[in-house]
Parts: C-alpha cells; structure tokens; sequence
C-alpha cells in the first residue's frame, strides 16, 4: 500500500531479465500495479504463473475494474524490458590454456587449496541445502554445487595459475556466470575486490591473501549494504578475516 508505483517498476524490470536469463521462462505479460495491499504497508509481492493461449485471452479481455492495466478497450501490449546479456569471463569463451602448465609451488598450493575447497562444498550440497532450508529457499547447496564443479572444470584450462590475483578474477567470473542470482554476483564482487588487492603484489603471502579478504569483504559490504549481524555471508567472512590477519 505505501510501495511508489516507480518502485515497483524498478522492481518489475530487475525480476523479468532474471526469470528469462536465469530461470530460462518465457514472460508473455507483466502487470505492475497495487492489486493487493495492505493500508501503508510497504513492500512489493511477485507472483508468477502458467499461460497458455486461452488463459492469455482471458487476461487480455475487455474490463472496467478499475486497478486492472488492461482497462475497457481491451488487450494493451505488455511492456517490452531491454534483457542485458550475461556478462563475459575474463577470458573468451574459446580461449583456453594451449598446454598444462608447470606450476610453481605457489602455484601448486593455490590449486590444491582451490580444488579443496571445491570438493568440500560438493560434498557439503545436501547438507547446505537442509540448514538454508530452514531460514531460506533450500537451494543453497545446489547454487554452491553448481560454482563449485564449474571452478573444477574452468581450473583445467581456463587459469594461470602461477598468477593469483589472475586465478581470482577467472574465479569470479567463473562464478557469476554459473551462479547467476545475487550471490554470483556478490561472489564475482568479492573475486574482483580480492584481485585489486593481490595483484600490486608479486610475491603472495598470508598477509596479502589476508589483506584481499579484508578489502573483499568492504567491496561486498559497500554494494551489498550488509554489515557484521546481518545474518549474510559476512557474519562467516568477517571471523575469518580477523583469524587469517592473526596469523600471517
């Protein structure tokens, strides 16, 4: 009841180019208005569902209720919404590393931390799933599941790994493209952060991975509005920070 209609239009063009990209539906109308309300509450509800031909000639058809957009002189064309495309990885998507590499033995412990930390999270899926289930939509798991094995695949051909700060940013854009959603796009936010960070230097220690996770997390706190008690990523990440400054 108190959401401006201008919000709700932002709202309406952020929700269609995710349902389409990210969920792969077809959108064939999108109504915006106050069709439900509750007196100054505010806040907006999105709800979705199945057409087909007859139905859509039922939500075209001539009406005089007042609320709804279609109005007396019956079917009005939906509202068009410009869909960004995805954005690309670093690398293009036909540019792969032309031979294995010899890895460093920077480079070594990089890729076994990264394969590490992938396969944990694969093996974590169902239970990350049934703990955001309670507090969420249970699909967490399946979302870091989906980063994780991408990660694997990518790490294969697509990073050089003897550069950290490299690897981190192919990471990122690994992530945002499998990912999608605002995690994705938080995650790629926290790759890029950790990338400016690391790559003044050339020589990578403790301190300077500890120094990219602190600027990452004031990169995803400065876009994503969270701080410590919010019950984000960053009630994890913020702990952790403070134990890896501790001993590097």
């Amino acid at each position: 009841g108190a959401t401006p209609v201008m919000e709700l239009m932002i709202a309406a063009r952020k929700a269609v180019p995710e349902l389409q990209l990210e969920y792969g539906i077809a959108v064939d109308r999108v109504y915006t208005g106050t069709f439900m309300t509750s007196l100054d509450m505010a806040g907006l509800s999105i709800t979705i569902m199945r057409s087909d031909e007859n139905i859509l000639q039922r939500l075209d058809a001539p009406t005089k209720a007042p609320a709804w957009p279609v109005g007396s002189e019956g079917n009005r064309p939906p509202a068009k919404f410009p869909v960004a495309v995805p954005p690309s990885p670093s690398m293009k998507d036909d540019e792969i590393l032309s031979e294995r590499q010899e890895l460093s033995k920077q480079g070594c412990m990089l890729e076994a931390a990264i394969e590490a930390a992938a396969k944990e999270l694969i093996d974590l899926k169902d239970n990350l799933n049934d703990w955001d289930s309670k507090v969420g939509d249970g699909d967490c798991g399946t979302t870091m599941y989906r980063g994780a094995t991408a990660i694997l695949e990518d790490m294969k051909t697509r990073y050089h790994l003897n550069d950290a700060a490299g690897t981190v940013n192919e990471i990122g854009s690994t992530i945002r493209k499998v990912m999608g959603g605002t995690s994705g796009i938080l995650y790629d936010i926290l790759c890029k952060a950790a990338y400016a960070s690391l790559k003044q230097n050339k020589n990578i220690t403790a301190y300077e991975w500890a120094d990219a996770l602190e600027a990452s997390i004031a990169a995803v706190s400065k876009y994503g509005g969270a701080r410590a008690g919010y019950r984000t990523m960053l009630d994890a990440l913020i702990p952790a920070s403070t134990v890896l400054k501790q001993v590097s």
